[in-house]
């Protein structure tokens, strides 16, 4: 009986391995049908060659931009380094050919200049006229009363030049004296200052005053110490100023010295030659007025600088200069022509064969919504390092590109006028190579 049931038993086993024995042949003799196949089908090449799908669109990554280029406005070179005055357009204005768009801190300064040589030429014209009306003794009494004016104006203005020089120094001796008063008095609280932390110190780690109390005391010093670097940069800024205030009254002194005496040299001069009129007086005199009306005309063309114009039809991109402000090498402004906007499409290098002149493209960005269209108008002639880039993980920033314009529509233009320099995504819509 024991063995009967052992028999009963056993027999599930036996059926479950008989199973697993022929679930591993059968498996065996797939994985070497599966090999042997492979190699049989690798060895017949053209049966497995894939179809390559023609390409019909190259994708590249771009920027909007004016068709006509972006001009960068500076000062002229003789007022480099000039301050603006005024600024009067504002980023995104339509400006027309020859309006002023700035005017430079100079123009005051080259106005006087002018000035000076209208005055210049009006002398000499005067010694022509003279000279060509012979001697007369109204003229030279007239002469001597010019040297006299002149003297006197100079005499003059040297006296009011002084005066302001003299005042401006006795302000900064007065405002000097002051503020060094304040100065020493504030070093004297300071002082009293630190000697009563000391002491607040000292009674409270001897638990004689509280914190709070030894806080306020050191806070009053840390407070005066702020107010004596204030007390001192205000000094420093007050002899700055009043010395770059005399500084430029005594240019101006020297500068009315140098004209004044030059008027007396002047005036002296027609006046010696007033009484004889000869051919080389009057090419003299007539050179001496050509070469005054030359002077003036150069005055008047360096004050015409101050007003910064615009050349062309179009409007301001980019402000880069404001009112106060010094030009530097950004230059004053951007404007451009965005009648005509065009995509500048960077197609890598390995796709442009495929690229021709007036093929379709299609232009997209998150900036707008649809799409632009447009056309190829220059393949460009230099292969150059990518400039735009999608910012995706593991992107090759090394990639060489050509750059491609396609010139917008004219109503798609008028849409993206204002968004020079946006990124888009570009379509250009190829020839089928196997067509």
């Amino acid at each position: 009986m024991k063995n009967d049931s052992l028999s009963k038993h056993s027999h599930p086993w036996r059926w479950i391995l008989a199973i697993a024995i022929a679930a591993t042949t059968i498996t065996s003799v797939g994985g070497v049908y599966q090999v042997f196949p492979l190699r049989w089908n690798n060895s017949s090449p053209s049966e497995s060659k894939a179809t390559t799908p023609p390409i019909t669109k190259v994708a590249a990554l771009g920027r909007l931009e004016p068709e006509s280029e972006v001009i960068r406005l500076d000062a002229p070179l003789p007022l480099d380094g000039d301050r603006v005055e005024q600024l009067l357009v504002k980023e995104g204005d339509k400006i027309v050919t020859g309006q002023i768009i700035a005017i430079l801190d100079s123009r005051n300064r080259l106005q006087s200049v002018v000035k000076q040589n209208q005055e210049q030429l009006k002398v000499v014209q005067a010694r022509l006229a003279q000279v060509k009306a012979g001697a007369k003794v109204g003229e030279i009494n007239a002469q001597k009363a010019t040297v006299e004016k002149a003297k006197a104006d100079l005499e003059g203005q040297t006296r009011e030049q002084k005066a302001t020089i003299a005042k401006l120094q006795a302000q900064l001796q007065g405002e000097k004296a002051t503020q060094k008063a304040t100065i020493a008095r504030l070093q004297a609280e300071l002082e009293n200052a630190k000697t009563e932390c000391q002491r607040y110190q000292m009674l409270y780690q001897d638990g004689v005053v509280s914190s709070s109390d030894y806080d306020s005391k050191c806070l009053n010093q840390k407070t005066l110490q702020e107010s004596l670097k204030e007390a001192q940069a205000d000094l420093q800024r007050i002899i700055t100023t009043y010395q770059e205030q005399i500084a430029e009254a005594q240019a101006n002194l020297e500068r009315t010295k140098a004209t004044g005496i030059q008027q007396i040299q002047q005036a002296k001069a027609t006046l010696n030659q007033v009484a004889e009129v000869r051919p080389v007086d009057l090419q003299i005199a007539q050179a001496e007025v050509d070469n005054a009306v030359a002077n003036l005309q150069q005055a008047e063309t360096n004050l015409n600088q101050v007003y910064i114009k615009s050349p062309i039809n179009g409007q301001i991109l980019k402000i880069h200069t404001r009112v106060g402000e010094k030009i530097g090498d950004s230059g004053l402004l951007e404007l451009a022509q965005t009648n005509n906007m065009v995509a500048v499409a960077e197609v890598y290098q390995t796709d442009i064969d495929k690229v021709k002149l007036e093929q379709q493209a299609v232009i997209t960005s998150q900036a707008f919504s649809g799409k632009l269209k447009g056309t190829v108008s220059q393949i460009g002639l230099q292969v150059n390092r990518q400039n735009v880039f999608s910012s995706q993980p593991g992107e090759n920033l090394d990639r060489r590109v050509i750059e491609v314009k396609i010139r917008l529509n004219s109503q798609d233009s008028q849409r993206v006028a204002s968004l020079t320099n946006l990124q888009v995504q570009v379509e250009i819509q190829v020839d089928n190579p196997n067509s």
